[in-house]
């Protein structure tokens, strides 16, 4: 390719709205153009990134005996309506009409898709198990876009589904589409990424692990063990608490702490640490139910966590309305309407003498005992994990960090061939709903979190096997007739030898040419100029390590392929 024949181009200025790495170069550098909030076009570079990654996952799918297929990108309201996510996904679905009045909805996953296209056709055990994937633009209207790719409202993504007779056959394969993921993710050319456990979301289902690039600029919050390898997702993470105090001293008794409400407030005015209190945190369901949460002071709800037991989301409320008194609500005497959720965190089991909410205006108590006051309360864990508690696992210290999820797979059970009616015939005549997996990689996101890991100061590095050319030939003083005829030559030549390669054949300055090679970031920049013409000899750099090699003209294809082939094994290996 020829720059100068190129769509697109390279800009010096940090485009307004930017602030991720991956999204400034990737505007920079020519590679995407944003047409609206969180939608973006793919320029000829980037979609050859994305093309060469969809490979990738192609060639790891289909040997996993996957087959590919296509399923509709508007879908109508029943499919939706079947498995109930027509109503219980709000608005990150964009729900349409047709030129009937009928109700449409934009597939933003394909589970519904899926399960009908195997519906009264896939009609015996016999047929199972089997695979299918699809590799599909997909629209979900975030609340919050950002980060360019990463989150973006419309998107690329490989989504699998496997159909099941048995639970033990997709729990055998749930394991080798795990292995298969870090294949595909150490081909793309990560060196920084994770399998950690998580929720199932909106996906349904009880078993769910994503992969995560590391990177500090991630939204999602990730608790490691250096020690024995366990990880987690911080919305489903587990650890060992610091140990309570197991002594119980002094009879309860109410204290004045007037305009203090807060634990902070709190603690100062009592003089007493954090560890020795426990705070209420309130919330209301989407039915208008109270949700009263007690744990230890120093800790924190984990939302995820108080869904699942709420059975709702969870909203902001106003205590004053369910008849509480808010910097006041203790876990004693707590006087809620029948209907509401109070859960009390693990965090308290084993706490004594602590203070809390005297559930009257102005009032604490102080010298609560959990054995003795909290007698016959049940203990959940509902808080989140801190930085240096202890592994559930090994005891060893908790590490804290932060990742872009980039992959994604879930057992999904029967949550969908229930409820849109697949069975399928077992050897006694029975009939029975097939058990399902899900498996999801996001190939833009991907394609962003690579550049995360790797991209430096001045531009773009790209791994070889995603890399959209692997040569980026720069010759310098392309008005000296020498340097443009032998500059013609090699470029001839690189194509017939299969390198593929991006000739700068513009008439600029050499430092416009090194900005924008740099900037662009292809693996190996072979430079020549009429100094390296006097020396028979290319400047070859390597972009990521910076290393610099003279190569002879007459061994220059020859040597590039073998560099070419060499990194690519390399990182596949």
């Amino acid at each position: 390719m020829r720059i100068s024949k190129l769509v697109g181009e390279r800009i010096k200025e940090v485009p307004n709205g930017a602030t991720l790495k991956s999204h400034i170069l990737l505007l920079r550098a020519g590679y995407i153009k944003q047409v609206s909030t969180g939608t973006f076009t793919l320029m000829p570079p980037a979609m050859r990134v994305n093309q060469k990654i969809q490979n990738i996952i192609r060639e790891e799918m289909d040997a996993l005996g996957g087959q590919e297929v296509l399923f509709p990108v508007v879908m109508p309201r029943e499919l939706w309506e079947m498995s109930g996510r027509y109503s219980s996904i709000k608005e990150e679905m964009v729900r349409l009409k047709d030129r009937t009045g009928h109700d449409m909805v934009l597939g933003m996953t394909h589970e519904e898709a899926a399960v009908h296209m195997a519906l009264n056709t896939v009609k015996s055990y016999d047929q199972l198990p089997f695979m299918v994937y699809q590799i599909q633009t997909k629209y979900r209207d975030e609340a919050r876009p950002r980060g360019g790719l990463i989150r973006a409202r419309e998107f690329t993504m490989k989504d699998a589904y496997s159909f099941h007779a048995t639970q033990e056959d997709l729990e055998n394969y749930y394991k080798k589409v795990y292995e298969a993921y870090f294949r595909i993710f150490k081909r793309i050319g990560f060196k920084k990424f994770t399998a950690v456990k998580s929720d199932t979301g909106m996906m349904g289902g009880k078993v769910a692990d994503e992969f995560m690039a590391v990177t500090d600029v991630g939204e999602d919050r990730l608790v490691i063990c250096p020690h024995c390898g366990y990880a987690s997702n911080m919305e489903v993470a587990v650890s060992v608490k610091d140990e309570n105090d197991h002594t119980v001293s002094g009879e309860m008794e109410e204290v004045f702490t007037g305009n203090a409400h807060t634990i902070e407030e709190v603690c100062a005015f009592l003089e007493v640490d954090a560890k020795h209190t426990a705070k209420a945190v309130c919330y209301q369901t989407s039915d208008h139910r109270l949700v009263v949460v007690f744990l230890r002071g120093d800790c924190d709800v984990n939302e995820v966590k108080l869904q699942k037991i709420a059975k709702s989301e969870l909203l902001p409320v106003e205590v004053e309305e369910f008849g509480l008194c808010a910097g006041n609500i203790g876990c004693v005497n707590l006087h809620v309407p029948a209907e509401s959720v109070v859960v009390y965190d693990a965090t308290l089991q084993g706490l004594e003498n602590f203070v809390t909410g005297a559930n009257k205006k102005d009032f604490h108590l102080k010298n609560v005992s959990a054995s003795r006051d909290l007698n016959g309360v049940e203990f959940v864990d509902v808080s989140l994990v801190k930085e240096s508690e202890k592994c559930v696992k090994c005891g060893h210290e908790l590490t804290l960090t932060r990742g872009i999820e980039i992959g994604n797979i879930f057992q999904l059970g029967t949550k969908y061939t229930a409820s849109m009616g697949m069975k399928v015939t077992m050897p006694d005549g029975t009939a029975k709903e097939p058990v399902m997996g899900c498996y999801g990689i996001g190939v833009g996101r991907s394609l962003a979190s690579i550049i995360e890991e790797k991209a430096d100061d001045k531009g773009l590095v790209w791994p070889m096997t995603i890399a959209p050319w692997h040569v980026h030939l720069c010759p310098l003083r392309m008005d000296d007739e020498n340097v443009s005829a032998l500059a013609e030559e090699l470029y001839r030549n690189m194509q017939s030898a299969g390198i593929e390669v991006l000739y700068d054949d513009r008439n600029v300055s050499a430092g416009v040419k090194l900005t924008d090679s740099e900037l662009m970031g292809l693996p190996i920049r072979v430079l020549i100029s009429p100094k390296t013409i006097a020396n028979s000899q290319a400047e070859v750099t390597m972009r990521e390590s910076g290393e610099k090699l003279f190569i002879n003209f007459g061994d220059l294809i020859s040597e590039l392929r073998e560099m070419i082939r060499g990194e690519i094994e390399e990182i596949e290996k």
